[in-house]
């Protein structure tokens, strides 16, 4: 199993904006996904601020979905705000 946990951090309420539009469509996406155990995006009590927790099968499945999300309107809409994100395989 491959664990991702950490925070999408925003600096300006466009980019805020940006994620809350995207948000619902990316989370579905994502649970949707071959492989996919959990998926949950949520803003934390920072307005600014979103906790990501993801957990896959296996690697390659993890790998899949980053595929899948660079390509996609998510992908692009928020590819400039910061993640900081911690990986962890069991």
């Amino acid at each position: 199993m491959l664990t991702l946990t950490g925070l999408l951090i925003c600096t300006s309420e466009a980019q805020a904006a940006c994620v809350r539009a995207h948000a619902e469509a990316h989370i579905r996406l994502s649970r949707a996904e071959p492989g996919c155990l959990s998926f949950t995006l949520m803003q934390t009590a920072d307005p600014m601020v979103w906790q990501v927790d993801e957990a896959f099968i296996d690697r390659a499945a993890f790998e899949a979905h980053q595929m899948r999300t660079a390509n996609s309107d998510w992908g692009q809409a928020t590819k400039g705000i910061k993640r900081d994100f911690t990986l962890h395989e069991a």
